[in-house]
């Protein structure tokens, strides 16, 4: 990818979701959002079942190679489902998905 200069614009969104591949995450992104990192550099977040894959931003998740690393897709439908339902569960105050 390469940066157009003057491209840049102002979107108003409700929700926002950055499907990022097989790339660590782009420190400008995390360092916007004031999103804590790990050692690695990746988006810190937990896991657990309460509140999992939420960061230390109100209303920001993260999952997947942008909360692990890289890894093997499987890891990152697993991580993909698990926080559809964090989300879920954030927005609805409780969620039918499964874990």
């Amino acid at each position: 990818m390469v940066e157009v200069a003057g491209s840049e614009q102002v979107l108003k969104a409700d929700l926002v979701l950055l499907a990022m591949g097989f790339v660590n995450p782009v420190a400008t992104v995390l360092e916007a959002f004031s999103v804590d990192k790990d050692a690695r550099g990746n988006a810190k977040a937990s896991t657990e079942e309460a509140g999992g894959y939420a960061t230390n931003v109100n209303k920001v998740f993260a999952a997947g190679d942008m909360r692990r690393g890289q890894s093997l897709v499987v890891w990152a439908i697993r991580e993909g489902r698990q926080a559809a339902r964090a989300v879920d569960e954030f927005l609805m105050g409780c969620s039918a998905l499964p874990r």
